[in-house]
């Protein structure tokens, strides 16, 4: 698979495009890569606002994995996991981002930062966000 590479604004339409724009380069339901993508892609909009320029990479790791990477101009890496209260509204996406992948971080740039993510392969997956489909299957 080659990489997908998106240079897009974070705007409130861009995340759904996203996440299609992935699902339609992995050619397969991956509903755990799309809640990445989604989750990512809001922390932008959220911490640095509307317009900002980010880059989204997607490629597989050796082991057949997903690597997901968002790329923002932010030099501060401030990704804390919080435990939100039950009513609490927002302070989840670190939490969803972190059951879902087997690791993540970030990678401080010379003109920003990236938080990055991976997945396992889609054979030892242990869940399935989208019941019966399988996420991500590699293209046949």
């Amino acid at each position: 698979m080659t990489a997908l590479v998106l240079d897009l604004l974070a705007l409130p339409k861009a995340v759904p495009e996203a996440r299609r724009a992935v699902r339609a380069h992995l050619d397969a339901p991956c509903p755990d890569v799309q809640l990445c993508v989604s989750e990512l892609l809001t922390n932008v909009l959220r911490h640095l606002g509307e317009g900002t320029a980010v880059t989204l990479r997607l490629a597989r790791t050796p082991d057949g994995g997903i690597r997901l990477e968002v790329t923002d101009p932010d030099p501060h890496a401030w990704l804390i996991l919080r435990q939100p209260l039950a009513d609490d509204e927002t302070g989840r996406g670190l939490l969803l981002l972190d059951a879902v992948a087997r690791r993540w971080g970030v990678r401080l740039t010379p003109t920003g930062k990236t938080v990055w993510c991976e997945l396992p392969p889609p054979a030892v997956r242990p869940w399935n966000l989208a019941g019966t489909a399988r996420p991500c299957a590699p293209p046949s």
